[in-house]
């Protein structure tokens, strides 16, 4: 075989596997999404709060609003994977100028899951708190 052929034959290996890689890769989900589609967000991403309230979260409070942060979020909009209540908890985003709790949270689930709603539940993202 010539070199020429042989250069050929190993370039078109080589887009056979980087076609395959995100073929792959866009059929288990990839990094920018999740099974339910909700695409991925990092932490550092997030309005400034969400940290803060991530941190609480990992400490265990105390939270600012007590009787509502912590609470069972029972998902009636099924945006988010369907589980057995009780499944998900809900947490206060803090927003500054907000008379209110406003409409941010941070939704946990039972397997360390964690997601942004800053549209109270319109909408989510997967939250990676690594980043």
């Amino acid at each position: 075989m010539s070199s020429r052929r042989r250069i050929t034959v190993a370039l078109a290996g080589l887009i056979v596997l980087v076609l395959g890689g995100w073929l792959v890769k866009d059929l288990s989900g990839g990094e920018q999404s999740t099974q339910s589609g909700t695409r991925t967000e990092a932490l550092s991403q997030l309005p400034a709060e969400a940290a803060g309230t991530w941190r609480l979260i990992q400490r265990g409070g105390p939270f600012p609003y007590p009787r509502n942060d912590g609470v069972v979020f029972e998902n009636r909009e099924k945006r988010l994977p369907q589980k057995q209540s009780g499944y998900y908890h809900e947490y206060t985003v803090p927003t500054p100028g907000s008379a209110d709790r406003g409409a941010r949270r941070l939704i946990t689930g039972g397997s360390r899951e964690l997601y942004y709603t800053g549209d109270h539940y319109a909408s989510f993202v997967v939250v990676d708190p690594t980043k």
